[in-house]
């Protein structure tokens, strides 16, 4: 058995521990590890601080503007190319009528002023090039920078939703959230919202320039072109604001039903249902498709339009400025510049079209996410939230009443306290209110009515973090991280030493089952550890409760897939773990139920009974029938398997 187990990727921060099988590095590759270590730079301690209720930055509405206002500088700076390059790379034409009527026209050749105006032609090229290429690294840095922000932001809101979110929403949307969403915006600030901006202030710059070249022509474009393009562009902000909305709930649905199907697989290979899996699966594909579709034609409608306007606009135009030139009222260099920018004119607007694309995709994106991180949760910490004191461990249930849904209870007007170091074992039917009772415990939930009370804190007045800091919970299905079985059992504890963690594989009963494997606590376990036995993720989750040196322990269901061996194990390694400890046990078999200080039998959200053991089976009410009938189960198994050995 290892002696360390921090050392796998993905594991929870933990170093790695001696023992490790590492044979070293070959000496032929020092000089180049030692190189690489040399020039890694230093970095700082994350600062990051979680919030339970969330910092003021974290309450403010979700904006483009205010994530990119973060980094003014780099904000300002790209501003200043965007400005540069709508400028520079408008010079060519005006370059060319001066060519053109002072140069080259008769009674005016000017070669020298020829050979001038070009090289002037290709110093504003090489500007703008250069301008252009700053600006892609500039606008690249600060989308980087923004998407890490945003990514931050909406993994610790994530942290701070309340347990319900997770209950009703499904995990291939909240995927989606983080995912393709935050993609679409990240395309938008790297690319899409500079070149706007360029496209933008180039139709300006061209506008102010053709008025400047001859007003007559300007007006007749402006108010040729400007109506019919400001009318098909609203027309388009609707239509593609519709469909990329679609586009944004289509990709979310698939992939939660491809997250639902993979996490089910073994469910659909033992029933047969692929093929009904895909059928559902290309239907929900299907839908998705149409709404790429739709935006596909909405866009196929906008893009050649403008292009035509743009044709019948210079069309009209030529005839208009030929007239203009045969009347001696207009030059023939001023003439040529004037349909160069108006084809510079049209080359943003296709431009425009294109990029605001990438805008309406990144802006559904962005309403996604606001709705997202605008979502409050339903347990919140009050403002005034004390810190809870070391638990003495006396629990209060007073008049509590909860429900899921507000117009139907699950618990109902609940009174019950526990002493400092007692056991009190819930049992009852399946979907009576028995774990609803340990999640308010935890403060999953708030009670709809009534209050939680711990030492006489009320549970709503205190904080989480020190809460939940005092508290070990083991739910009916253990969940376990990627990383070595020994970072999941340090979980709850990072700091935790070897010999503590090897205590706790002792006291419940993991030591022959770590001893079985290769690595000892080095072993990795798989995604969800799914190579590991329902009964050996229990034992490992256990583990990790004991080591968190819990006030309070929660116990939902904790040995319901355990075998009757390990069972015995963990029940006698839980007489010496409960001992000065307040406990709350789940039952679900009665010979755990049996070891508690007291039973309380829930029945449709009400406690019914409460006593020892012995009590209970002597008033002859609800728990002496679960119990005559567990006996006379227990003795037909017990005779089945007997005649089954002869």
């Amino acid at each position: 058995m290892g002696g360390g187990f921090g050392g796998a990727p993905g594991g929870f921060g933990r170093p790695a521990g001696p023992g490790l099988p590492f044979a070293g590095i070959p000496s032929e590759m020092q000089d180049g590890v030692d190189r690489l270590l040399a020039s890694e730079p230093e970095y700082a301690e994350p600062d990051i601080v979680f919030q339970q209720n969330g910092s003021e930055a974290d309450l403010k509405r979700l904006t483009l503007w205010r994530l990119l206002t973060k980094y003014p500088g780099m904000l300002a700076v790209a501003g200043l190319l965007v400005v540069v390059i709508s400028v520079a790379a408008q010079t060519g034409p005006k370059l060319t009528e001066i060519a053109i009527n002072d140069g080259m026209s008769p009674g005016h050749e000017n070669f020298a002023l020829v050979a001038v105006m070009a090289a002037a032609y290709l110093v504003f090229i090489v500007i703008t090039s250069l301008a252009q290429r700053t600006q892609v690294k500039v606008t690249g840095r600060l989308a980087a920078w923004v998407m890490n922000d945003l990514r931050v932001k909406v993994f610790a809101h994530l942290q701070r939703l309340s347990l319900g979110f997770f209950t009703e929403e499904k995990a291939g949307v909240v995927m989606s959230r983080m995912t393709s969403d935050i993609e679409n915006l990240q395309q938008l600030l790297q690319d899409g919202l500079s070149q706007l901006a360029i496209q933008g202030l180039t139709m300006v710059v061209i506008t102010i320039i053709l008025f400047a070249t001859d007003v007559r022509l300007a007006a007749i474009t402006v108010l040729l072109i400007i109506p019919a393009l400001v009318a098909a562009s609203l027309w388009f902000k609707r239509a593609s604001e519709r469909g990329y909305d679609r586009v944004r709930d289509g990709i979310a649905n698939v992939l939660a039903d491809l997250s639902e199907s993979l996490h089910g697989v073994r469910i659909v290979t033992a029933h047969n249902r692929q093929r009904h899996n895909v059928i559902h699966h290309r239907n929900v594909v299907g839908d998705y498709r149409d709404a790429n579709n739709y935006t596909a034609h909405v866009n196929a409608v906008y893009g050649p339009g403008t292009q035509l306007l743009g044709v019948l606009s210079q069309a009209i135009l030529l005839a208009i400025g030929g007239k203009m030139v045969l009347d001696h009222t207009l030059s023939i260099g001023a003439l040529v510049a004037f349909f160069l920018y108006l084809n510079r004119f049209f080359q943003p607007i296709q431009l425009l079209v294109q990029q605001y694309t990438t805008y309406q995709q990144g802006q559904a994106s962005v309403n996604k996410l606001r709705n997202l991180i605008d979502t409050e949760p339903e347990v919140r910490e009050s403002a005034d939230a004390i810190e809870l004191p070391p638990i003495e461990g006396t629990i209060a249930f007073d008049h509590l009443s909860f429900g899921y849904d507000p117009a139907r209870l699950v618990i109902e007007n609940v009174n019950l306290s526990m002493a400092p170091g007692e056991t009190v074992a819930f049992v009852g039917p399946t979907g009576a209110g028995k774990s609803t009772l340990a999640k308010l415990v935890t403060r999953f939930y708030d009670p709809t009515e009534g209050r939680v009370l711990i030492d006489g804190h009320d549970l709503r007045d205190v904080t989480m973090h020190s809460l939940r800091s005092q508290l070990g919970v083991v739910p009916q299905e253990p969940f376990l991280f990627a990383g070595t079985i020994g970072d999941n059992i340090a979980f709850a504890r990072p700091d935790a030493t070897d010999a503590e963690i090897y205590e706790a594989v002792g006291k419940v009963g993991l030591t022959d089952v770590v001893g079985r494997m290769v690595d000892g606590l080095d072993t990795v376990v798989h995604e969800r550890g799914q190579t590991l036995s329902s009964g050996e993720r229990q034992l490992i989750a256990l583990a990790r409760a004991f080591l968190a040196h819990p006030r309070v322990l929660v116990l939902d269901e904790a040995t319901s897939n355990l075998d009757l061996q390990s069972e015995t194990k963990i029940e006698a390694a839980l007489d010496a773990l409960l001992e000065n400890r307040t406990a709350i046990l789940i039952a679900h078999r009665l010979s755990t139920a049996m070891r508690a200080d007291r039973i309380a039998v829930v029945d449709q959200g009400r406690i019914i009974e409460v006593g020892s053991h012995a009590e209970l089976v002597a008033a002859g009410g609800r728990y002496a029938e679960m119990y005559e009938t567990w006996v006379r189960q227990s003795d037909v198994s017990e005779h089945t398997g007997t005649d089954a050995g002869h």
